[in-house]
């Protein structure tokens, strides 16, 4: 059996691939193929010693599974080599993720600037949990480098940046943004939840950090939750002490599980991707859409930026139908095989409204600066036949 070393050094030079399917694995004596799940919750020490040392962390080793596990540990390794990362950390959830890096970087007094159109619940956390305990925000719009830099004080200490944002599209300048957090002396994280490594690796384009929500495309198929943040050792070993002192970790059951998705991780983001560019060229033929968000399209704004730093545009689109509420309900509610949830990211296409469910806890005003109006809809095109999506929109499209 090939030693856990050889395996490593094999994949110094490895494809996003051959990453995806080989990294982080180590095999146990049993020589299983496929990567062993370790459901356990503590582990056994050969004496008092080796104890001693594992809980000093003077010997490497499994201690506690809230913090060591090596599923787990299999997932970040992986995780970690796709993003091009010393290291990675899991979470329960990608919103722990973004709780833990905000933990382990921010204290009362600290002030960070944000992109303004970030996942409704990432407002909620920072303006309504954060500013709790002496944590201010900034929100600026994505795409405003002028506006970014004013909004950084003496206090600032973190940029977090979500490209695209959701459900909008709108593409942030990643290199730009981190040139700015250098000369500022402040870190850069980045959600790169909607592209994965398969289409954008932040942390080449100068992030410090990368922040996914794994139940998203990093599973692929809706079955688990989770989060990872990936980066330098020095700021992810940051995070991860507060996460073993607090205990927002990933399962080793759900890490399994991610494994398995990331196997086939490019070829889905490949496949979402090619049916959200047909879709969206679809839906602006449509006489019913007012207009289509959705960087892929040579008219959205961001589309040159997003070619240069993305290999690809990604499975989120979304668009507004003339009319209101009424008429964008009545879409939803027509379709028979869109799946009506507030997730992203899976096989299946996921239709929801942002602005009564994602961003249903924003106030008027704050939805009105992010562009989630009342007849916006939101779609997460999945791997399904582009006819049969189109179709089952059609449904609703003509009867409003």
């Amino acid at each position: 059996m090939k030693a856990a070393d050889d395996i490593d050094n094999s994949l110094a030079e490895a494809g996003l691939d051959t990453l995806a399917i080989r990294a982080g694995q180590r095999r146990s004596a049993e020589g299983e193929h496929s990567e062993a799940l370790f459901l356990t919750s503590s582990y056994v020490f050969a004496n008092a010693a080796e104890a001693a040392a594992r809980f000093s962390g003077d010997q490497p080793g499994n201690v506690y599974s809230r913090y060591t596990n090596p599923t787990v540990r299999t997932f970040e390794e992986r995780i970690a080599a796709l993003e091009g990362a010393e290291q990675a950390v899991a979470t329960s959830s990608g919103m722990a993720a973004i709780l833990s890096t905000c933990m382990a970087f921010l204290k009362s007094g600290d002030h960070l600037v944000c992109s303004r159109d970030v996942f409704g619940t990432t407002t909620v956390l920072l303006n309504k949990y954060l500013s709790k305990m002496g944590v201010e925000t900034t929100f600026v719009p994505v795409t405003d480098l002028a506006l970014w830099k004013q909004s950084i004080r003496p206090e600032t200490k973190l940029l977090f940046l979500e490209t695209p944002s959701n459900p909008l599209c709108e593409v942030a300048d990643i290199t730009a943004l981190a040139e700015l957090a250098r000369a500022e002396d402040v870190l850069f994280v980045v959600d790169n939840c909607l592209c994965t490594p398969a289409l954008q690796k932040p942390l080449a384009l100068g992030a410090d950090l990368v922040i996914h929500s794994a139940t998203k495309y990093l599973d692929g198929q809706g079955r688990c939750l989770g989060g990872v943040v990936c980066g330098r050792s020095e700021l992810v070993d940051e995070v991860l002490s507060f996460i073993r002192s607090a205990g927002p970790t990933m399962s080793p059951f759900n890490a399994w599980v991610f494994l398995k998705g990331l196997e086939t991780l490019r070829l889905r983001m490949d496949a979402h991707s090619v049916n959200a560019q047909l879709l969206a060229e679809w839906l602006q033929r449509q006489p019913a859409v007012e207009q289509v968000f959705y960087a892929g399209l040579p008219d959205h704004p961001g589309h040159q930026l997003a070619a240069r730093q993305q290999r690809g545009f990604g499975g989120v689109l979304s668009f507004r139908v003339r009319g209101g509420r009424e008429q964008a309900w009545k879409v939803i509610d027509s379709t028979r095989i869109l799946s009506l949830t507030a997730n992203l990211g899976d096989a299946k296409t996921t239709i929801v409204h942002p602005a009564t469910t994602t961003h249903g806890r924003l106030n008027d005003q704050q939805k009105k600066a992010s562009g989630i109006t009342e007849n916006l809809i939101r779609v997460a095109v999945g791997l399904e036949d582009i006819e049969d999506i189109k179709n089952d929109l059609l449904h609703g499209l003509t009867a409003i």
